[in-house]
């Protein structure tokens, strides 16, 4: 058999220097997003199918991850990073914190529509968990934990009425996250218009909670 057909190896991706850990693992968390983007399953994706994108061993990934399910948390961790920044860019500046609950719940919709398949992935999948999931700071990350205090600012100055702030931002956050799930499951949703239909809503919610 000559040299040119000799069958051709896998790429494998050189041994990596020292210092070059981090990339390693940003561009691991890079391939595992891509996947998870593709197959638009997190079933569908798994440490060989990760490594094999990033020309890695599967043991190279288990270096930085203890399983699957922290891999594709740590993924989640960086799209709620995104989420996070999206919101709070919007309300930067707003004085009046029921003015900026509008203005947070816009803004979750607006994220949800430009990065639709990465929304799925957070909030519209089987959720995968480590053992422990570190409940505290993912509800921090995805904007839960500033909505509940934004909460808490529109009860002190007035402009709600309640005694429970939880109540209140988990009742907002529902009302966005399903107008988003409606709009990137159903093409032309809805008819009257997605920014009327937001409005609507948030100001009908607001209205009921006020004194």
């Amino acid at each position: 058999m000559t040299s040119a057909q000799l069958p051709s190896r896998p790429t494998r991706r050189p041994r990596a220097r020292r210092g070059e850990g981090e990339r390693l693992r940003e561009e691991i968390l890079d391939a595992t997003s891509d996947l998870l983007l593709e197959t638009g399953d997190h079933e569908a994706v798994n440490i060989r199918s990760v490594a094999k994108a990033v020309g890695v061993t599967p043991p190279s990934i288990y270096l930085h991850f203890a399983d699957k399910a922290e891999l594709i948390q740590a993924v989640c961790g960086r799209h709620f990073g995104a989420l996070e920044q999206c919101i709070e860019t919007a309300v930067a500046g707003t004085a009046d914190p029921g003015e900026e609950l509008r203005l947070r719940g816009k803004a979750y919709v607006r994220f949800g529509l430009e990065h639709p398949e990465q929304y799925r992935i957070l909030f519209m999948s089987k959720r995968v968990t480590c053992d422990e999931p570190p409940d505290d700071q993912l509800k921090a990350a995805s904007g839960f934990t500033a909505l509940v205090d934004n909460v808490v600012r529109a009860i002190e100055a007035g402009a709600i009425e309640t005694t429970d702030p939880l109540l209140v931002a988990t009742g907002l956050w529902t009302v966005v996250h399903g107008i988003t799930s409606l709009a990137i499951s159903i093409p032309d949703y809805p008819v009257v218009g997605l920014d009327v239909l937001v409005d609507h809503l948030l100001d009908v919610h607001r209205r009921g909670l006020r004194p």
